[in-house]
């Protein structure tokens, strides 16, 4: 009889969870809380509590190749840089190929999870869960992936401003916003320069009277595409990216690379220069932000020192007055309340995870967190990733090392980041792409061997060691197999170019190319000749 399995979220995690499962012979159940798959990605016109939310203009910023499903590439003539909404519909797609929904209870909240009385013996869960009408029920399961999203619990540092409540304007977090329409004709302030604070700030700067962006410590500014045009994951993520970076000294590196960054726009003169080094942290994403800032649309400042009413003071001293909002992109905390407490053993109440799936202190290895983790590169790959690992763990296919082994390589890996990263929690978190698929790939004994196929299919080795990396690498052999993936990585780069091919450009006729060489041949060889 096979071991049952509950899925807790229809996500991009909850469905390659749900399809690992099928893969080893387990029986899936999900619980999702909406009506619908998708997850992070589905926008709704408000935010509801214990959800992720996002705005409407929410574009990846990871391209199609690099952050689709390993055996499910993404169709061809989509963008290469996909709206929320085309990304909800190749979930779709990738639900109905693998035939995955009937395995979704929809309107079904998970209320708790605890270890059964005979869990040492048994590694079995109960369950509680509440559907559409309000009815509760309890299931006895075999293991348990949880895949809730961490984006759903918005941190709103409001004590850290002074006066914050003499302010009479709105004061919402980006969890909350949801398009520049309520800020036609304003003046707002946007606390914070991730990845959501760049992008919210450029929408305003184009509906409000002035933006201004506050932030403390600055921020590295990149656009989706690079060199070319070309997408800037599937040009930076690479290995033999990674083995060069490995051998040369890190401040020339920081160097060169902040170098690069300042040619496109000096972030000294435009305000956006951090304290950290350019590798120390993640880079920010965003196309349009320096430009905003050209045209005096888009204001930088720094720190928000306290409030006086509308008027804002910043750390320089300097005052903006008649602001009419604020809105806090200032990160999100993640808890997972149905959970036991005890598995939050970690510093400052965080969850310790080894490899970032599992919680070493359970007596047996029949529960894991899914995508909880960042990092320099899409987390869709990861996470699938993990959910192979963790799914042949459950079967008992593959076994974690002692509980004492598994604790001392997590605070390796903290104390690591901790350098650049001052928060433990933060810190924990935090994975370098490459070398952690390796390390999960290996696991499930699905990581591409680069000398064997240098010499047995030298056409895939070489694009799979000096290409990007994609998720296709990880089901060239070995559990999970697919037969199609050299194919997808032989055609990774047509993709990339199908949907930019909508008008026809004639090439160049090879007479005409043959004649102009022919006729430089003569100029130059036999003009030489002539004046000897």
């Amino acid at each position: 009889m096979a071991k049952r399995v509950a899925v807790i979220g229809a996500g991009s995690s909850g469905l390659t969870s749900i399809k690992c499962c099928l893969d080893e012979g387990l029986e899936p159940v999900c619980f999702e809380s909406s009506d619908d798959i998708g997850g992070l990605w589905r926008f709704k016109e408000k935010p509801e509590a214990d959800r992720c939310s996002i705005y409407r203009s929410v574009i990846v910023n990871t391209s199609k190749e690099m952050m689709c499903y390993s055996d499910f590439p993404v169709p061809d003539h989509y963008p290469n840089f996909m709206h929320n909404s085309m990304i909800v519909q190749y979930f779709k797609l990738y639900a109905e190929h693998f035939n995955l929904l009937k395995h979704i209870y929809f309107q079904t909240t998970v209320r708790s999870v605890r270890q059964r009385p005979d869990f040492s013996d048994s590694g079995q869960w109960d369950v509680v869960t509440v559907d559409r009408d309000g009815q509760e029920e309890t299931h006895v399961f075999d293991g348990v992936l949880v895949c809730a999203g961490h984006y759903t619990q918005p941190i709103k540092p409001l004590s850290d401003f002074t006066g914050i409540d003499t302010f009479p304007g709105t004061i919402i977090h980006s969890w909350e916003y949801k398009d520049p329409d309520p800020y036609l004709g304003k003046r707002v302030v946007v606390v914070g320069i991730g990845n959501s604070g760049g992008d919210i700030a450029v929408e305003l700067s184009r509906a409000c009277e002035k933006t201004f962006l506050s932030t403390r410590k600055g921020a590295w500014v990149i656009g989706r595409m690079v060199g070319r045009g070309l997408p800037l994951d599937m040009t930076m993520v690479r290995r033999v990216r990674d083995l060069i970076y490995g051998l040369l000294p890190r401040a020339l590196l920081n160097w060169f690379g902040e170098r690069s960054l300042n040619q496109r726009h000096d972030h000294k003169l435009y305000g956006l220069q951090p304290a950290h080094r350019l590798l120390d942290q993640r880079t920010i994403i965003n196309d349009d932000l320096p430009g905003r800032i050209l045209v005096g649309k888009l204001v930088m400042k720094p720190n928000v020192q306290k409030f006086q009413g509308s008027t804002v003071v910043f750390d320089d001293g300097t005052v903006e007055e008649k602001i009419d909002a604020v809105i806090l992109c200032t990160g999100y905390d993640y808890r997972f309340p149905f959970l036991p407490a005890s598995l939050n053993s970690g510093s400052d109440g965080d969850m310790k995870l080894y490899r970032r799936v599992f919680p070493p202190s359970l007596e047996r290895p029949t529960l894991a967190i899914m995508g909880l983790l960042q990092t320099k590169g899409p987390i869709m790959p990861a996470v699938e990733l993990q959910a192979r690992w963790a799914t042949r763990v459950i079967a008992g296919l593959n076994h974690l090392p002692p509980a004492e082994k598994m604790d001392k390589i997590i605070e390796k890996d903290i104390q690591a980041n901790l350098k650049s990263y001052p928060c433990p929690k933060l810190a924990a978190l935090q994975v370098d792409y490459i070398p952690y698929l390796d390390t999960i790939a290996k696991e499930v004994g699905v990581c591409p061997n680069i000398a064997w196929l240098l010499l047995r299919d030298p056409a895939v080795g070489l694009r799979v060691f000096f290409g990007p990396c994609t998720p296709y690498q990880f089901r060239l052999s070995g559990p999970g197999h697919w037969r199609g993936a050299r194919q997808a990585i032989l055609t990774q780069w047509d993709r990339v170019a199908k949907p930019m091919k909508t008008r026809p450009i004639p090439e160049p006729s090879s007479f005409s190319l043959f004649f102009w060489l022919v006729l430089l041949f003569f100029f130059w060889g036999g003009g030489g000749g002539s004046t000897r």
